[in-house]
Formats: structure tokens, C-alpha cells, sequence
């Protein structure tokens, strides 16, 4: 059965957000920090509760009803195709931004991230709202993503009074993001809708790095990290080098104290953030995890380990006071 907030739930969430505040919402990738994106002021929230820079722009969330050309004063062929073939879902398209769009939400970009949630419960909460969403990861600045309410409460407590609860992410991490702004699409952030079914809508993807690009969401070399140091090392180094918390691919190797995901990309995507969220105590032990295997399929639990490992046991990553 599909979750469902209760009414009351659901009203106060969309009072909340008519007020200028900001909410803890489900979506089938990760839990979301939203706030009404016409507002520029409770998007400001956003940016102050998560310390966020203000050059990091957010995605905006739009309910099942909305228009592309609402949002964007060019709507390329490829957009309508992935929009038609993949929303609602985890893909985000990075289009020309409407005259409307607030600097704040863009990061003073020209472009804007449009995403449509499959998520039952922001589905709803987006249509008796009314309008979009800006809403990034609901967690402060660069810390490990939000996959179930409680990790939201634990983030933020009272800072955060309404969290709808629509249960773990069936995704676990966020969506794929691609760049339909300039001559060619390119995929900026990989996630769990990957190249060849993008390919297989739109036709040949350019290379990330062909030409300028404009910041998007998630693609800073530290992200998604944990307070405690992280390495990622093929499985017969899990035992080596001193006490470690694990986390390893299909079995929990003798000897290793930890947690163990299934050796398939979506189901492994689907638990990660709450390992590494179980694995880092505040004693600081390091994190090792198990090295993935090669192949597009992975590319996207690769890109956040690569990225939570490269931010991991530094002030960046520490859980704040």
C-alpha cells in the first residue's frame, strides 16, 4: 500500500509552507527541505538552515499538472521526450529559467533544475499546495542524504517542526540530473535512471565536461559524507589497518564488525545512506567500504561513495553543535 500522511498531516504541512516555512518532505529519492521556490525569502530559509552557499542552486519540484513552458522560456524536443518517458521519477532537467524563477533558487544562474517526484506524499502535498517546490536534500550542507523521517528529525529536531513521514526512500539516492541548457544533453549527476535509457530516448549524450556547465545539485567533490573518515577498499583489505566499522558487498566477511548491501546496484543505492548513517559513531572509527564493482549499472552508488569518501572526517563533515 502506497504511504499516505494523515489529513492533518498533510494540512499542516501545506499551512507550514504557505507561511514562508520550511518542511521535511518524502520523495522517492531522498527526503527533501522544501519551501515554496515563488518565495524567495522562505527559499533563503532553506539555504540557512541546511548551510548551504548561496551559489549552490536547488531543484525545483513541480506537481503532476505543471507545464514545462511555465518554468522555461525554450522547451527543447529532448525535454518533453524525458519529461514524457521518465516523470513522474528521479531524473532532473536542467532547462533556461522563466523570468519568475527567483535568483535565490538558481544560485543567479540562468538555468533552473525542474524535477517531477514519484512520491505519493509529495505528490499530494504539491498539488494542495498549488505550486513548486524548492527542495534539496534535507540535511545540513555536504552531510550524509536523508532516506526516512527520522534521519530529517535527527538533522534538524525542532528547526524542522513538520516532517511527513512517507517511509524509507524507494530510491535511496538522488535523482539523475541532465543538461538540456546548451548545444548537446549531457548528464551532470548520475543517478538510478542512467545512460543508455536517457540514450535510448534522446539519442547520444555529450560528456559531462564538454564545454562550461552550470552548477547543479550535488556535484562538489565533497558530498554526502560522514563525520567519521571513509576509504573505500577492494574486500581483502576490510580487515587491514586497525579497527574499522564495514560496510561490505552481499556478506559481512568473518571478522569485520559492520553492516553488509545486497551486490545489485538498486537495492545496494536503496540502503546506502542509512549504512554509512548507521556506521558513523561519534567515536570518529573509520568507515571502510567495500570497493563496487566496475560497470554503468554502478555508476551512480560509485559517484557517492567517491564523493562522501573525499569529504569524510573533516570539519566539513562534522555533524553540527
Amino acid at each position: 500500500m502506497e504511504p499516505t500522511p494523515a489529513p492533518v498531516s498533510l494540512l499542516a504541512a501545506v499551512d507550514a509552507l504557505r507561511r514562508g516555512e520550511c518542511i521535511g518532505l518524502p520523495t522517492e529519492t531522498v527526503y527533501g527541505l522544501a519551501a515554496d521556490a515563488r518565495n524567495p525569502l522562505a527559499v533563503a530559509r532553506i539555504f540557512a538552515l541546511k548551510r548551504r552557499p548561496a551559489s549552490h542552486p536547488l531543484i525545483v519540484h513541480v506537481p503532476r499538472k505543471a507545464r514545462l513552458a511555465d518554468y522555461t522560456p525554450e522547451v527543447p524536443d529532448h525535454a518533453r521526450a524525458l519529461a514524457r518517458a521518465f516523470w513522474p521519477g528521479p531524473l532532473t532537467l536542467i532547462l533556461r529559467r522563466a523570468a519568475w524563477v527567483p535568483d535565490v533558487v538558481t544560485g543567479g544562474q540562468d538555468t533552473v533544475g525542474l524535477r517531477m517526484p514519484a512520491h505519493p506524499v509529495a505528490q499530494q502535498v504539491l498539488e494542495a499546495f498549488g505550486g513548486p517546490l524548492a527542495a534539496p536534500s534535507a540535511n545540513r550542507f555536504g552531510r550524509i542524504s536523508p532516506t526516512c523521517a527520522a534521519h530529517v528529525r535527527a538533522e534538524f529536531g525542532a528547526d524542522v517542526p513538520v516532517v511527513l513521514d512517507g517511509g524509507d526512500c524507494p530510491v535511496g539516492i538522488e535523482s539523475t540530473i541532465v543538461d538540456l541548457s546548451g548545444p548537446r544533453p549531457r548528464i551532470l549527476r548520475p543517478g538510478m535512471i542512467g545512460r543508455q535509457a536517457i540514450e535510448a530516448v534522446i539519442g547520444p549524450l555529450a560528456e559531462a565536461d564538454d564545454g562550461p556547465a552550470p552548477r547543479v545539485a550535488g556535484s562538489l567533490d565533497k558530498h554526502y559524507a560522514p563525520s567519521a573518515p571513509l576509504r573505500i577498499v577492494p574486500r581483502a583489505e576490510l580487515l587491514a589497518g586497525g579497527p574499522a566499522r564495514v560496510l561490505a558487498l552481499d556478506t559481512l566477511p568473518a571478522g569485520c564488525a559492520g553492516l553488509a548491501l545486497p551486490a545489485e546496484p538498486r537495492a545496494y543505492a536503496h540502503g546506502l545512506y542509512a549504512a554509512l548513517r548507521a556506521l558513523d559513531g561519534e567515536d570518529g572509527c573509520e568507515i571502510r567500504v567495500e570497493q563496487l564493482p566496475e560497470g554503468a549499472d554502478w555508476e551512480a552508488p560509485r559517484d557517492r561513495l567517491r564523493r562522501a569518501a573525499a569529504g569524510s572526517g573533516s570539519r566539513f563533515a562534522h555533524r553540527p553543535a
